[in-house]
């Protein structure tokens, strides 16, 4: 399932519905992202994601494909929150379920290394002193770039 929502997300009712009915699932792998109040030392008051939604739709999707490709899972689960956010609201649940916890550990870090650099959203932060545009950190590159080695 992948969804892209202004609406926040319940997180134990996603994770319950991946392993509901299906005797087969021995492991979830979840992770949250949250907006922080401070980001390259400047405080941050509010988070403004935009995106394309016919084009982050397939991007999020070809993600989870490949991760399908990649590992024996059973299912993924992809939410990801647009609009103006505030600190500590989350942003986005990457949750992974397989038989073994080794496969849904090494495909929940594969969706969200390749969700910061390949899924077309475009952020910007507001603080004090105005609004930014964030840019793509190398950080994030690097952490991509390691599942193609």
């Amino acid at each position: 399932m992948i969804r892209v929502q202004t609406d926040d997300f319940d997180m134990a009712q996603v994770l319950d519905d991946l392993r509901k009915h299906n005797p087969k699932v021995g492991a979830i792998v979840s992770f949250v992202g949250l907006v922080r109040d401070i980001n390259d030392s400047a405080e941050v008051t509010t988070l403004t994601l935009e995106h394309y939604p016919e084009m982050t739709q397939k991007a999020l999707q070809a993600i989870v494909d490949q991760a399908k490709q990649r590992w024996d899972i059973i299912d993924a689960v992809v939410i990801h929150r647009v609009g103006t956010l505030l600190p500590t609201d989350q942003i986005v649940l990457v949750a992974i379920s397989s038989a073994h916890r080794q496969a849904a550990f090494s495909a929940c870090e594969f969706v969200m290394d390749y969700l910061k650099t390949q899924a077309p959203f475009w952020k910007k932060e507001t603080n004090s002193q105005g609004a930014r545009w964030v840019e793509a950190k190398a950080s994030d590159d690097e952490a991509q770039a390691r599942w193609t080695q």
